[in-house]
């Protein structure tokens, strides 16, 4: 084969891996509701971070240290972001 058809086959394969795995990722836009707990009074945000945590403590009287949602694939009608609950750190 070509070089250029190497190299396009190549960023198809990416790109198609790349669309995959975000239906997959984390994110630490969590509605203050919807936010588990991952953490304990006093919790730092390094420590939370350690945990694989998400940390925001401008939204008093909920946790500050908190599981990250799950971004689903929009494609199948769900929602955007769910908490991860009983996630083990």
């Amino acid at each position: 084969m070509e070089p250029k058809v190497i190299c396009v086959l190549l960023l198809v394969f990416s790109l198609a891996l790349s669309a995959q795995a975000q239906g997959q990722a984390e994110t630490c836009a969590v509605a203050p509701k919807q936010r588990a707990n991952c953490g304990y009074p006093g919790v730092t945000p390094s420590q939370c971070a350690e945990k694989g945590c998400c940390f925001d403590d401008t939204v008093p009287g909920y946790p500050w240290c908190f599981y990250p949602g799950k971004i689903e694939d929009a494609s199948e009608g769900t929602s955007l972001m769910t908490p991860l609950r009983g996630r083990m750190a």
